[in-house]
């Protein structure tokens, strides 16, 4: 009966929650460095070049290609998004929620989250070394960038923060919705912040694209990390203080 008794339905579909959310876990990570290996090996060859001019493109005025389309307020609006996904920013931003989770108990849980978003930030900037692609110039009176193009670092490491933060607020004690605002919140930022680096003329397409894939593959990577050292004990649970 106790054994039985263990297997009761709520348990039941948790454990089945947890499968089904490990699967999907595996299938980003999976998918994400595919789709980035693809996407690296096509604009090597020079594959992508028609589709990222044109898309580019599309984001510019005809008559004055130093301008995007649209009032003139919404390229100040870009400027700020782009700041989101800023070194500047993400750094205030990380700072903050590990000085917090340090005076929370949650040592372990800080440590890993500076980890993560480290780790993240050296990988983008080591994919740009390896790839040296030249910048956009197509846009005249572009901002002046001085790292190489691909991946779009603020995609990428956007990609990696936000993600990252949105899966460690899901720890918390809340309802399911409240868990998924927190997701759909990271994910507007991060496709917000890449589809700002092509409004600004200072990444091409498929460089945004690659960072999401690979920024998104690297933030569930660690997700699974940290899942696996919480359930040896090493990082604590969201119900748990020091």
């Amino acid at each position: 009966m106790t054994f039985l008794a263990s297997w009761s339905a709520p348990r039941v579909l948790r454990l089945l929650r947890e499968e089904i959310g490990l699967a999907i876990v595996l299938v980003v990570i999976a998918g994400g460095i595919l789709a980035f290996l693809r996407l690296a090996d096509i604009v090597v060859e020079g594959e992508t070049e028609a589709f990222d001019r044109a898309v580019l493109l599309m984001f510019r005025d005809p008559a004055d290609l130093s301008r995007g389309p649209g009032p003139a307020w919404l390229s100040g609006v870009m400027r700020d998004i782009t700041a989101l996904g800023g070194l500047a920013v993400l750094t205030l931003i990380v700072a903050v929620v590990t000085v917090y989770l340090v005076l929370v108990g949650k040592r372990a849980a800080a440590l890993f989250v500076v980890a993560a978003v480290a780790g993240g930030t050296l990988l983008s900037h080591g994919m740009k070394l390896f790839f040296d692609r030249p910048r956009p110039d197509l846009i005249p009176n572009a901002p002046l960038e001085l790292t190489a193009s691909f991946p779009s670092g603020h995609a990428m490491i956007s990609a990696v923060t936000y993600l990252t933060l949105g899966v460690l607020l899901t720890r918390l004690d809340a309802p399911r919705r409240v868990h998924a605002y927190f997701l759909a919140v990271a994910l507007v930022m991060t496709v917000l912040i890449g589809i700002s680096r092509i409004y600004l003329g200072v990444h091409w397409p498929t460089d945004v694209l690659a960072g999401w894939c690979l920024g998104a593959a690297w933030a569930m990577f660690c997700w699974l990390v940290a899942l696996w050292l919480q359930r040896r004990g090493k990082i604590e649970r969201s119900d748990e203080r020091g």
